[in-house]
C-alpha cells in the first residue's frame, strides 16, 4: 500500500506537491557534501518539501513538532517518504544546507504562483510592523550619547597633555593639543612618554597602601583613554549613518517605539521594521530593516522589489506614514505614481 492511497484527492499536501515539483529545487540543494561512511543521506528534496510544507500549514513549527509528524502525521510521511529524519538532522539541514537560498527559494515559488494565478505586480499594497528582537531591552548604546562622551573624553585628553608638558619642559618636548585624538595617537605618544622617562611597567604599584607615582599615573591614563577612544569609535561605526541606538546583545536590532498593549502604550525596546509589499493578496516583497519609520522603509523595499522582478511598481499603495518629498521625487524618477495614500476614518470603535 501506498501512502497516498490513504489520502483524499483533494488533500493540501498532493495540491502543494504537485506544485512543488514544477519547480526546480534541486538547484539549491548541489553543494551538499557527500559522507563516504555512514547511513545513506535523506533526500534533499524531500526534507526542502517537509520543512516548507510544516512551515506553510502552521506559519511556525519547531523543529522538534516536525520531526514528530514525520512519525505519526500521514501528510508529513508521505512528504518525506516515511522516513523519520530527527530534529537535529532538521536542524542541520535548515541551517547548513538552505541558509544561504531560503530567499532565492522565496522569489522562485512566488514566481510560479504569480504566473499561475496571473498576478498583477503593477499594484502593490505596503505596510509594515515592528517585532521585537531577542534581546536585552535594557542593553541599550546610543549614538549621541557615545559622542558626547568621545568629546569629553578629548577635553580630559587635553588637558592631561597639558600636565605632561609640565613635567617634560626641563627635557625640551612637548606634545601637540588638538581638537580630536586617535586611539593609535595616544598609544604612540604612550610608547615615547615610557622612552623618556624610562619607565618599568614591572615596577608598577597596585592595590591600598601603595602610592603611584606620576609617571605611572600618566602612562596609565594614556593607555586607559587610548581603549576607551577604541570603544567609542568600534560603537559609533556599529550604529553607521543611518541609526542612532542599536543593542549590546544584538547589534542588528535598533531600540523603537513598540505599542505593547490593547490601550496602545509603547515602550522602549531593541526591534526590527519589517516592511511587506502584497499584491492580489500575495505576499510579492518582504524587506527588514533597521530604521524606525516607514517613510525611511519604502525605498529599500522598492529596490528589493527592483532586484527580485526586474522591475518597479507602476502604483504603490501606502498610508501617511510612507509620503515624503524624498519619496515622492524617487516615485518620480522611476517612473512610478506618487505613492497612493490609504486613509482611515474612525468612526466609533471601528475603522
Amino acid at each position: 500500500m501506498f501512502i497516498s492511497d490513504f489520502l483524499d484527492i483533494c488533500d493540501p499536501v498532493l495540491t502543494f506537491d504537485e506544485f512543488m515539483e514544477g519547480i526546480d529545487l534541486a538547484k539549491y540543494l548541489r553543494n551538499i557534501p557527500e559522507h563516504e561512511t555512514g547511513r545513506i543521506r535523506y533526500n534533499p528534496v524531500n526534507m526542502l518539501k517537509t520543512v516548507l510544507f510544516g512551515f506553510m500549514t502552521q506559519g511556525y513549527m519547531s523543529l522538534r513538532e516536525l520531526e514528530d509528524n514525520c512519525r505519526v502525521n500521514i501528510r508529513f510521511m508521505y512528504l518525506i517518504d516515511n522516513e523519520r529524519p530527527s530534529y537535529r538532522t532538521f536542524s542541520y539541514f535548515i541551517n547548513d544546507v538552505l541558509g544561504d537560498s531560503i530567499e532565492d527559494i522565496f522569489n522562485d515559488i512566488n514566481k510560479k504562483i504569480f504566473e499561475q494565478e496571473n498576478v498583477d505586480l503593477n499594484h502593490l499594497y505596503i505596510d509594515g510592523s515592528k517585532f521585537e528582537a531577542n534581546a536585552n531591552k535594557y542593553s541599550w548604546v546610543w549614538k549621541k550619547a557615545t559622542e558626547k562622551s568621545r568629546y569629553r573624553l578629548f577635553e580630559k585628553i587635553t588637558a592631561l597633555f597639558h600636565e605632561i608638558n609640565t613635567d617634560l619642559e626641563w627635557s625640551g618636548l612637548k606634545i601637540e593639543a588638538n581638537v580630536e585624538y586617535a586611539p593609535e595617537q595616544l598609544r604612540e605618544i604612550a610608547d615615547q612618554y615610557a622612552k623618556v622617562w624610562n619607565v618599568d611597567r614591572s615596577d608598577f604599584v597596585y592595590g591600598k597602601g601603595h602610592r603611584k607615582t606620576c609617571q605611572q599615573r600618566q602612562y596609565e591614563k594614556l593607555l586607559e583613554y587610548a581603549s576607551k577612544l577604541e570603544e567609542y569609535i568600534e560603537k559609533v561605526n556599529i550604529c553607521g549613518p543611518a541609526r542612532n541606538s542599536y543593542s549590546k546583545t544584538d547589534h542588528s536590532a535598533t531600540f523603537m517605539r513598540i505599542k505593547t498593549d490593547y490601550m496602545g502604550n509603547d515602550q522602549l525596546l531593541p526591534a526590527y521594521n519589517v516592511q511587506v509589499g502584497v499584491a492580489d493578496e500575495y505576499i510579492a516583497v518582504v524587506d527588514v530593516n533597521q530604521y524606525r519609520s516607514d517613510m525611511d522603509c519604502f525605498v529599500p523595499l522598492m529596490e528589493q522589489f527592483k532586484k527580485t522582478y526586474g522591475f518597479y511598481p507602476k502604483y504603490p499603495t501606502a498610508d501617511a506614514g510612507y509620503g515624503s518629498y524624498n519619496n515622492y521625487i524617487y516615485c518620480e524618477q522611476h517612473d512610478m505614481e506618487k505613492i497612493h495614500e490609504i486613509h482611515y476614518v474612525q468612526e466609533g470603535n471601528r475603522r
